[in-house]
């Protein structure tokens, strides 16, 4: 694989290299005014008390393709001569945006992906016209594969955030943001290889200069912080997060430089912190966001972003997996306090179990699950182990509820 810098058979960076700045990005707008799908920043009171300030939404995971990679591609592709072939590697969100603007431009488009990319984004990329590749396991096979495909065919490799064009049609959103948002105090984007923070950046900070930018990382997918600490790219041996979008190991020398020259804070958020923002989102605002898109929200949630004035959200892709959604679902529910998994010891005699779910019914609890434990559990002869899996409200009532089961002289142990 190629390390940042090193392109190979990439499009052509624009002339005069260095940052990019707003002629590119009006210019870039252009070019994607007529494919892109408006996505007006909106306002959540609900989110907004639980940031403690006002807060808007970029809804990016309603943009064609399900994120706002498409205007990258759209840009950097429809730059390309006619007859061209283009190559890509992407888990999903990059792969769609470069299928769709290849297609609407006329370019044969092949696209590698990991043999374990969800099948929805596959098949996604499929429709809008690619061929796809399946290509080992991770992201970086899948870059080495299309660099090697695209010096033997010919073809130009689109990369997904470490070039000009991209970059710059990825500011299209610092610019709209300017429009929409204008008593905007801060932005928050997410951050995987930057590309998306550089452009939105880079526009605002010509059109917007005393608006803050912040970037927000999955902390096991944290590169860009951990370089702008080192003072130099750092390459993390493994990543590991579910914001797969966002999971990058390294930045690119480009993106870095942006990021130094324009973002005022990069910060980290767990994969619990997601999953909340993520059931939040679908819960109060009905936005099925994927985890990389919640990273944003997940910052403002956790109380990470500084300042109280008005902050704007980027949320910046949907495409998540239906299992995965569901099982994302129940582990932002948990992280959340709304389940409480309780292990209950009882005397190994009939109406004992009867007597703990009268317990939980006298305090008004629906009871999920029971798993009645006796083979295999280390206890007492004449004694048996229950696993109960109920909703609560919140971390606070979990707490409650085991105090008063333990008031009642029942022995019990939450497990979550």
């Amino acid at each position: 694989m190629s390390g940042p810098g090193d392109r190979g058979a990439t499009i052509p960076a624009m002339v005069g290299g260095g940052l990019v700045g707003l002629d590119a990005i009006r210019e870039a707008r252009a070019r994607v005014a007529a494919v892109i799908r408006p996505t007006p920043a909106f306002g959540s009171e609900h989110l907004s008390r639980l940031a403690g300030r006002p807060v808007l939404l970029k809804p990016e995971h309603l943009q064609r393709t399900g994120s706002f990679k498409v205007r990258g591609a759209v840009n950097a592709i429809s730059r390309l001569p006619p007859g061209v072939e283009v190559a890509a590697a992407s888990a999903g969100n990059h792969a769609q945006g470069v299928a769709l603007a290849a297609a609407l431009t006329g370019h044969r488009a092949t696209v590698f992906m990991p043999a374990a990319a969800a099948l929805p984004k596959a098949q996604a990329t499929r429709d809008y016209g690619a061929e796809v590749v399946r290509v080992g396991e991770g992201i970086e096979e899948c870059l080495a594969a299309a660099a090697a495909w695209a010096q033997e065919r010919g073809a130009v490799l689109v990369p997904p955030f470490d070039h000009p064009d991209v970059i710059a049609g990825q500011g299209t959103i610092g610019v709209e943001l300017a429009e929409e948002a204008p008593r905007a105090h801060t932005v928050v984007v997410p951050v995987g290889g930057g590309g998306l923070v550089a452009g939105v950046a880079a526009a605002l900070a010509a059109l917007r200069p005393g608006v803050r930018v912040v970037g927000v990382e999955a902390a096991g997918a944290d590169a860009v912080r951990r370089s702008l600490d080192a003072g130099r790219l750092v390459t993390l041996d493994a990543v590991s997060t579910i914001a797969d979008g966002i999971a990058l190991r390294c930045p690119s020398e480009l993106t870095l430089a942006h990021i130094r020259a324009f973002v005022d804070d990069v910060v980290v958020v767990t994969d619990e912190e997601i999953s909340q923002a993520m059931l939040m989102l679908l819960e109060r605002l009905k936005a099925v966001v994927e985890p990389a898109g919640a990273a944003a929200v997940a910052a403002l949630m956790a109380g990470r972003v500084a300042g109280t004035g008005p902050a704007v959200a980027v949320l910046s892709g949907g495409n998540v997996d239906p299992l995965l959604l569901a099982r994302l679902i129940e582990h932002g529910l948990a992280a959340a306090g709304r389940f409480l998994v309780l292990r209950a010891v009882l005397p190994d005699h009939p109406g004992a179990l009867a007597a703990l779910a009268g317990a939980l019914a006298a305090m008004g609890h629906n009871v999920l699950s029971v798993e009645h434990r006796r083979p295999g559990v280390h206890r007492a002869l004449g004694e048996v182990e229950v696993v109960v899996t109920l909703e609560t409200r919140d971390p606070e009532h979990r707490d409650e509820v085991v105090a008063a089961l333990a008031a009642d002289g029942f022995r019990v142990e939450p497990l979550s």
